[in-house]
Parts: structure tokens; sequence; C-alpha cells
């Protein structure tokens, strides 16, 4: 008995670690500032990072960003939420059916759209934009793509609600962000602070 417990634990030592996978998911849902906040607090995302996608222009900036959209680059840990999950999230933090833009943020730039990493992703985005219009009783205008180059932005925009956080909710609430999510979702809006209670 003593031989059989003492191999076991000697191939446990060399067993191979199960880690969980860390994926990318990336989402634009208008104002990056709000979207990045919202997934922070979301179990399982270990990292948001705004920037701009989309586009063809080199290096976009704030300022001069034209073709690309405000997105976000969600990193986290698929053992813990699943990318069906993050979706349905997505989804119920913005106003899908507005194809002009994002509650008082108009133009492409902050419009709606998934951008897939793999064709896993894309298929799951579209499914899942599927079932939201179902729920919604509505078309969706959120565009489903394969992702392009990506561009962080500038530094005063990673975090801005915990660098100016006064702004930063005057901003969101002047703009009917929240406001608008919960007049289409109801229930299920998800407003970073509200869902899953």
């Amino acid at each position: 008995m003593k031989r059989l417990l003492l191999a076991a634990f000697s191939l446990s030592l060399f067993a191979p670690v199960t880690q969980a996978a860390e994926k990318t998911a990336i989402f634009a849902g208008g104002c990056f500032w709000c979207i990045e906040k919202d997934f922070e607090h979301v179990a399982g995302v270990l990292d948001v990072v705004s920037g701009y996608t989309g586009g063809s222009k080199k290096n976009p900036t704030y300022r001069s960003h034209e073709g690309h959209r405000e997105a976000v680059k969600i990193t986290y840990d698929d053992s813990k939420v699943s990318y069906d999950q993050l979706l349905h999230i997505f989804w119920r933090t913005v106003d899908p059916t507005d194809d002009g833009g994002q509650f008082c943020d108009r133009g492409f730039a902050y419009s709606t759209a998934v951008y897939a990493v793999d064709g896993d992703q894309l298929s799951a985005a579209q499914v899942s934009k599927k079932k939201a219009a179902a729920d919604l009783n509505q078309p969706i205008a959120t565009e489903i793509k394969m992702a392009s180059f990506w561009t962080d932005s500038e530094g005063y925009h990673q975090n801005y609600y915990k660098k100016n956080p006064i702004r930063y909710k005057y901003y969101r609430y002047r703009c009917g962000r929240d406001q608008r999510v919960k007049a289409l979702w109801g229930d299920q809006a998800y407003t970073g602070v509200n869902y899953g209670s």
C-alpha cells in the first residue's frame, strides 16, 4: 500500500498543472471610459484596456481616430467567466438598437461592435446577437466582425473613472447611459453596480 501511495505521489509531482487560459474579448460600446468600468467589476476579468480598433488609420489618437471605434480589450480567466457570459453582459451595458452612436456620444467612433479574435468567438457572437434581438424583439445594429489591429488609448483615458471619479460620474449621468440601458433592458440592465444583485 505504501508503494502505491508513493508511486501516486511521485506521478503527481510530474503531472502537468492545469492552468486557466487567459483569453481576450474586444467590445465597442460607446465611450470606453464607461464600458471599461462596467467590465472591470466582472468576476474573472483580469484586465480591461481602452483603445481604438476597427479602422485602417495608423496610430490613431483621441483627437484623430477617424474610422476607428472606441473599444475595450478584456483579458479574462475562462475558468471563471466564459466568452458567452461576457457577451451576455455586453449587450446589457449598451443600446444595441442604436446605429448612430451611444447615448449622448454620436458618430461611428461610438457605435457598437463585437470584434471576434477567432472563429469560435465569431460564431458565439452571431448566436448571441440573435438572442439579444429576440430578447428585445427589435433589430440589433451592432456589428460582428473579426478583430483588426489594436491601439491602446492614451494613458489619461485608462481607468478614467478611478482617476477622475466626480467628472466620470457627472459625464455618465448627463450622457444618460444608465437611464437608457435600464429603459431598454429593465431588470436585466447592467450598469456595473446592480448586475447579479
